[in-house]
């Protein structure tokens, strides 16, 4: 399992995730859940993974070999974040068609979702949750926050705290003790923890 949260505030977008993928007695994993594109002037976007880890990776590696190969919609041409979110949630729901029959036989889930998030030209910062179904939701100024993978040992400080006019180290901390609530209570969430905190423009 994974814990992964991005919070969305006035002056720019806060993200985290840990490293797990495993956990049991003799075996734990750690492979990086967060992904970033970009390029300075003009979009800066950030990934963060949950579910099945070759979903995932499936997933990240069809959207860098749609840039190296410059397909019309691809995340370094998508012209807003919500036209990117609509790729991401189409190039996952592919992905999951693949095998998803062979898989789901065998007992296995080959879901994964992700959260998007950055800034595209002069538009404002977004926030985006892409479901495994490949459709998605957006941050709001009532729930200024999303997660995705172990979610619920974490939601309390977020509840709580987060609030639109802090400031982005506030964020960033209220960020690292949610990671570690849910690290504290659930052996499948670990570190090392990524953080990444983006100010807007």
């Amino acid at each position: 399992m994974t814990y992964c949260l991005a919070i969305s505030i006035r002056s720019g977008i806060v993200f985290a995730s840990d490293s797990r993928t495993n956990a049991g007695p003799d075996q734990v994993a750690t492979y990086g859940k967060m992904y970033t594109f970009g390029s300075s002037g003009d979009r800066q976007v950030v990934l963060l993974a949950a579910g099945n880890l070759a979903t995932t990776q499936a997933v990240i590696t069809q959207l860098r070999r749609d840039v190296d190969e410059q397909i019309d919609l691809n995340v370094m041409s998508a012209r807003g974040m919500s036209d990117l979110a609509e790729y991401v949630g189409q190039v996952t729901y592919a992905q999951e068609q693949k095998h998803s029959a062979e898989i789901s036989r065998a007992g296995f889930s080959v879901d994964a979702s992700f959260i998007l998030g950055g800034q595209i030209g002069t538009d404002p910062a977004q926030l985006f949750l892409v479901y495994p179904q490949g459709n998605f939701i957006s941050s709001s100024d009532q729930t200024p926050f999303l997660q995705i993978g172990e979610t619920k040992y974490g939601k309390t400080i977020l509840d709580r705290i987060v609030d639109l006019d802090m400031d982005l180290d506030e964020a960033a901390r209220c960020a690292l003790v949610s990671m570690e609530s849910t690290i504290n209570s659930n052996a499948t969430v670990g570190p090392p923890i990524e953080l990444l905190r983006y100010e807007n423009d």
